[in-house]
């Protein structure tokens, strides 16, 4: 009972665990790519906006994966991220299209205008 009372605050605790996990992963990356690594899941919870529970765990999972694929095999940081860093975190976060914090704004923003135009929300003007 007292676990769901706190889920129900705090979201799902399997999430929060894997979370941790995920973040462990990156944290004993070796260097230069936990540098790396740190710094692009960083980006993320100021870029990503992502509230969605179950794609941010799959985000940071597949992350933890990237870093720990290419500290194995030695690839060039360079290599993975290219010259522009801030391009190739964006489009990795493109790729999980899960509900992010903007969403509702968007939603309340298109409700708020075609409310505003009344009848002229069909792009007819009243004759």
């Amino acid at each position: 009972m007292t676990a769901r009372w706190i889920e129900a605050l705090t979201g799902p605790l399997e999430q929060k665990k894997q979370y941790k996990q995920d973040k462990a992963r990156i944290d004993s990356l070796p260097e230069p790519y936990g540098t790396a690594a740190k710094a692009m899941h960083r980006y993320f919870m100021y870029y990503g906006g992502i509230t969605d529970g179950d794609t941010l765990i799959t985000m940071f999972g597949d992350l933890a994966d990237l870093w720990e694929r290419a500290a194995a095999d030695g690839t060039p940081i360079r290599q993975i991220v290219g010259e522009d860093p801030v391009e190739f975190a964006e489009t990795f976060a493109q790729a999980y299209n899960g509900k992010q914090w903007i969403d509702k704004e968007r939603a309340r923003l298109t409700k708020a205008i075609n409310e505003a135009a009344g009848p002229q929300a069909s792009g007819i003007e009243p004759s």
